[in-house]
């Protein structure tokens, strides 16, 4: 079998690979150094305050924005209310104009009903003084008709008519008693 060898050898005689070789270690170092410084600047003068900037500019524009979403429900909270307000208003006017209307339709129809409760009663006496009037003219000939009624009864009778003195005498006689 064969014998292990270092990384730092190379096989068959063949040189080793350059940065495993011990006497580039030195110079490997230095090159690291002046590179690590270079990307340090770099990073520290050029990329870092780029970015910063970006964030600062991001940071600065989210803050400007929630400063405006806030004025933005600021006024709608602004608008809602008086929406709310105009909305209450809206209604107790209506509820007022309602009232009012009821208000208005009652008295109308208590004028209309007292109107026509006065005409009928204007009828109702009307027709009571044409019911007494005719009552006393009907009274008024109640003696007749009880006269006539009274003598075609005592004709029919007796085959002769009763003399009208007789008639109106048993006619007073019977209302006397």
């Amino acid at each position: 079998m064969a014998e292990p060898i270092a990384h730092s050898q190379a096989p068959a005689g063949h040189p080793a690979f350059p940065p495993f070789q011990a006497e580039h270690f030195p110079s490997q170092l230095a090159w690291l150094a002046v590179s690590f410084v270079l990307l340090y600047a770099l990073m520290a003068k050029v990329a870092l305050p780029r970015i910063a900037a970006i964030f600062a500019e991001r940071s600065k524009r989210i803050g400007d924005d929630l400063k405006a979403a806030q004025g933005f429900k600021e006024q709608s909270d602004a608008a809602h209310a008086a929406y709310e307000k105009a909305l209450a208003d809206a209604r107790a006017r209506a509820q007022a104009i309602a009232a009012e209307t009821r208000e208005q339709q009652a008295a109308a129809a208590e004028a209309t009903n007292k109107r026509l409760e006065a005409q009928l009663h204007e009828r109702l006496a009307a027709a009571e003084q044409s019911i007494a009037a005719t009552r006393t003219a009907a009274m008024g000939h109640v003696g007749a008709i009880a006269a006539d009624t009274a003598s075609a009864i005592v004709e029919r009778l007796i085959g002769q008519a009763p003399a009208e003195h007789e008639v109106a005498a048993a006619l007073g006689d019977a209302l006397k008693q």
